[in-house]
């Protein structure tokens, strides 16, 4: 293990065991060094400003402020490259500016070194039939956000003949099958629960007004719940 990869690791390690401590002779012997060199790898990490501390007597050692501190994001080649393999099929989604944002911030951070080995890795990627970054998509940014902060949107929205209608909407929720996604929420023009498709949103307003707060279970789709999957953060 190289002292970058070493710097990592022990900042992780003390992140998950804080507010306990690890003495230096625990780690050296974790990493396969000397306490001497446990030593300077504290002091290098004091220094940068990571919230290390010494603990003294018997059972002390170094701690970790794991309030001040975010784990190390140290994605391999293949996660990024994953990230981008990702883009790609999410070009047409509600969620492609924010994937895109994530995936610079993840390039941003790497070692040259391994933005060098994502960069070899991706130049042998190649997609048929999906989606090419550059394509236009809907103004889905807005009504993310307005459905994060619960307001009302307007909607410049085309049906299925191409009439297109102005819809104040309380924005509930994000659908999405294999082949659209869909806005859901309350159509105050309708006076009911609509699924709009979002490819069909010509533009998107926030409003800026309060909406009523509302489950997707409220609004009472005519989707059977067997059909209806939720998302996982933790995968």
């Amino acid at each position: 293990m190289n002292r970058t990869d070493r710097l990592y690791a022990l900042v992780e390690e003390l992140r998950a065991v804080a507010p306990r401590p690890r003495s230096a002779r625990w780690l050296a012997e974790r990493y396969e060094v000397s306490t001497r060199t446990i030593e300077r790898d504290i002091l290098a990490l004091q220094e940068s400003g990571v919230p290390v501390y010494a603990e003294t007597g018997r059972r002390g050692g170094y701690v970790i402020d794991k309030t001040l501190t975010l784990p190390p994001v140290n994605f391999t080649a293949a996660e990024m490259v994953a990230i981008a393999v990702a883009l790609a099929g999410a070009e047409a989604t509600p969620f492609a500016s924010a994937t895109r944002s994530a995936l610079r911030k993840v390039l941003a951070a790497a070692p040259a070194g391994r933005a060098a080995e994502a960069a070899q890795l991706v130049d042998r990627v190649r997609l048929i039939g999906t989606a090419r970054p550059g394509e236009s998509v809907p103004p889905s940014q807005v009504i993310q956000e307005a459905i994060t902060a619960g307001h009302v949107l307007v909607l410049d929205y085309r049906d299925r003949n191409g009439a297109v209608t102005v819809r104040e909407v309380e924005p509930v929720a994000f659908a999405g099958t294999r082949a659209q996604w869909y806005l859901v929420g309350w159509c105050r023009l309708r006076d009911g629960a609509r699924a709009f498709r979002v490819d069909r949103i010509e533009s998107a307003a926030d409003t800026g007004e309060p909406a009523p707060r509302r489950s997707y279970r409220d609004l009472k789709l005519d989707i059977p719940d067997a059909l209806v999957g939720r998302l996982d953060l933790a995968g």
